[in-house]
């Protein structure tokens, strides 16, 4: 595993000419491909179909316009690009849009409570688009190995190694 496409490619690289054809077995790619090959297979156990799509930046972005708008926010106080910072540091710390409007509930926070509640309709908005975006990737696949015994076992059988490139980074 992993962080960017040019690394991946050079391990595939040089996995197939030290070992040729075995060298197919391996998966070596990026955490978010690896992700998502596992998410292609076991999606459907969280509600989502194996054909999801993967919202890029524009794509989120876009869709936060929306939800701000709908909620009657004011798009220079609650810009886009800064809700989805911080939706995407609370996925970084595998913390839910429910997770995260308990917390914020307790506090006196209006800005932050606005945007948990944007968090939330994010999320159920890119549910019923059939849609993850890059954080979804790992923070469902997270969700997957903790919550499904026998996926998290599939997978431990399948991997007896897992090597980490540039894990100090």
């Amino acid at each position: 595993i992993t962080f960017t496409n040019k690394a991946a490619n050079e391990l595939k690289e040089r996995l197939s000419s030290m070992l040729g054809p075995q060298a197919e077995d391996i998966w070596a790619m990026t955490f978010h491909s690896a992700c998502c090959r596992i998410l292609r297979r076991e999606i459907e156990r969280i509600g989502y179909s194996r054909s999801f799509t993967i919202y890029d930046a524009s794509d989120s972005e876009r869709l936060m316009k929306q939800i701000i708008q709908d909620m009657g926010l004011d798009d220079k106080t609650f810009p886009a690009k800064y809700v989805l910072s911080i939706i995407s540091r609370q996925k970084d710390k595998f913390i839910s849009a429910d997770e995260m409007m308990e917390h914020v509930e307790s506090t006196n926070d209006f800005r932050m409570l606005h945007i948990a509640r944007a968090y939330q309709k994010y999320q159920a908005k890119l549910k019923e688009n059939n849609a993850l975006d890059f954080d979804d990737i790992i923070f469902h696949t997270v969700v997957l190995l903790q919550n499904f015994e026998d996926v998290r076992a599939y997978y431990q059988r399948k991997f007896r190694y897992v090597l980490v490139d540039e894990y100090q980074d």
